[in-house]
């Protein structure tokens, strides 16, 4: 009983969380779903992409239930899961991400939460593990980069929110009168501390 509302829960969230990730591509433009958004080159729809690959590695190989989508081997890791070439649309990255969640969903539906697999690319001991530990490793995987677009969204255009039926409209007035405040406490609290750090 408590495995069955513990697997539900877990597995609840997740499908929550992926289909927040996709809502931060509702309505971008191709470049601005592509373009990096960071020094370090992150972007949207390369987030998605990274995302589907780590559900597919996950909930695939690790318990022998190799993912159907073509995967380079993980030690061939490039970096190239988290962005999108040009030859590549976002339809087909948020397609490939679909299907993922189909084979991964079959994992987790079809496992215990302590059936064994192995992670060959985390250290030993911790190698091998079990299905609970794969589907709270990647639901927080999940719940970071959904954070980092929502982040990376409200850049872009100023959308926040986890779903579209809680988005309010933006008041830019508002924002602009909120973000001061902090601003203002940031430097507060900055001359406070420098005042007690003087000699």
């Amino acid at each position: 009983m408590i495995e069955e509302f513990a697997k539900d829960n877990l597995h609840g969230r997740l499908r929550r969380d992926r289909e927040a990730l996709l809502w931060k591509l509702d309505g971008l433009s191709e470049y601005d779903a592509r373009r990096p958004l960071t020094a370090t080159g992150t972007n949207l729809l390369g987030l998605v992409k990274h995302v589907a690959t780590v559900e597919a590695r996950y909930f695939g190989e690790v318990f022998g239930r190799p993912s159907p989508e073509p995967l380079p081997r993980w030690q061939d890791s490039d970096g190239s899961d988290l962005w999108a070439a040009e030859d590549e649309t976002r339809d087909q990255v948020v397609e490939f991400y679909r299907r993922t969640w189909e084979h991964a969903d079959a994992t987790i539906d079809g496992l215990s939460l302590d059936a064994p697999g192995c992670v060959p690319w985390w250290p030993e001991p911790h190698a091998d593990t079990n299905l609970f530990a794969v589907l709270v490793h990647v639901l927080g995987e999940t719940v970071r980069h959904t954070g980092h677009a929502d982040i990376l969204r409200e850049g872009v255009d100023g959308r926040t929110g986890l779903r579209p039926e809680h988005e309010q409209r933006i008041d830019e007035e508002a924002r602009a009168a909120h973000r001061a405040r902090i601003e203002q406490a940031a430097r507060s609290a900055g001359s406070i501390q420098a005042q007690r750090s003087a000699p």
